[in-house]
């Protein structure tokens, strides 16, 4: 029973990005069937978070703590690229405001954990990648409403104090809870930990299809339009954080795990703060990030798993 449960997750989190294309063309279809989920996109978002404290490893933060120099660079570049690119993105093109401080919004999220699987698969420092996920999120709270304010009152109102509450209250307060039920109920937590990655899909899966159904009639309109700001946007993600640790002398492996935490964002945490502060159209973009993001970021690291860093230069997390 236990392996065929196991199996069953396996499934869900393998096929991620056919579950919430399946759900996106679903909720435009059926919107009716997706808007009852808008109460609930917050607490989906927090029990995200919960799980991602569950499964948080100390020893991969202390192992990326001995080099310090790797994380605060790769903090840096992600808090740096992402939301200018953003900024810059929406300005050159003109987008319309909503559109615009949800991309932005999306830009100012801390990393997201897809990125800790894909910078496995592609052979990166997969300690790394977790330190990195684990030191935005915990610095979320001040840095996304301050970036936020910085790149998006151009275009609408920014209140930093309630983005402020809202990631203390779906971010950080989730994160401690799962860190302390780890620490408190190891047992319990590592049986919970098999169906963590399930969960979250699922939770990510009805958050998309929520945003989908409530801009189902703005689609036509918008989608494509959406569709090439995050593309670009991803892009610039990956190939800046990659270059920016590149210039800075960073080893193969370390370049891996900065591109794909600085290109890969937590994007439920942005469609949730974009719905609840700018409406449900400025959510679109981090639904369409959510999608394309994986799907990038597993393409990457498939070419990437086929050209495994050496001795010398950052080989250190061979998954093989």
């Amino acid at each position: 029973m236990a392996a065929a449960k196991a199996r069953g997750g396996a499934v869900l989190t393998r096929w991620f990005v056919l579950w919430v294309l399946l759900a996106s063309a679903a909720a435009v279809r059926f919107p009716g069937a997706f808007t009852g989920i808008r109460p609930w996109i917050a607490p989906l978002l927090g029990l995200i978070m919960f799980g991602m404290g569950m499964t948080l490893e100390a020893e991969a933060f202390r192992r990326a703590l001995r080099s310090p120099v790797p994380l605060a660079l790769g903090v840096v570049l992600q808090f740096l690229v992402m939301p200018l690119a953003g900024f810059g993105i929406a300005a050159g093109f003109r987008l319309p405001p909503q559109i615009s401080a949800g991309l932005v919004l999306v830009g100012a999220c801390p990393g997201g954990t897809a990125s800790n699987v894909m910078v496995y698969l592609s052979r990166g420092n997969v300690a790394l990648s977790i330190a990195m996920t684990t030191c935005s999120t915990l610095l979320a709270p001040l840095v996304t409403p301050w970036l936020t304010l910085l790149y998006a009152r151009r275009w609408l109102p920014v209140d930093p104090a309630a983005l402020f509450l809202s990631i203390l209250e779906v971010v950080l307060v989730p994160v401690v809870l799962g860190l302390a039920v780890k620490r408190l109920a190891p047992g319990a937590a590592a049986r919970a930990e098999a169906w963590t990655p399930a969960v979250s899909v699922l939770a990510i899966v009805a958050i998309v299809g929520c945003v989908v159904a409530l801009n189902a009639g703005n689609l036509r309109a918008t989608g494509p339009l959406v569709l090439g700001a995050v593309v670009l946007h991803n892009g610039l993600g990956l190939a800046l954080g990659y270059a920016g640790a590149w210039i800075l002398g960073q080893d193969t492996a370390d370049r891996r795990a900065i591109a794909l935490e600085v290109g890969m964002q937590n994007s439920g945490l942005g469609a949730a703060l974009a719905h609840a502060h700018f409406g449900a159209l400025a959510a679109l973009p981090s639904a369409v990030f959510s999608v394309w993001h994986n799907v990038s970021g597993a393409l990457l690291a498939g070419i990437w798993r086929r050209r495994p860093a050496g001795p010398g230069e950052g080989g250190r997390a061979d998954p093989a």
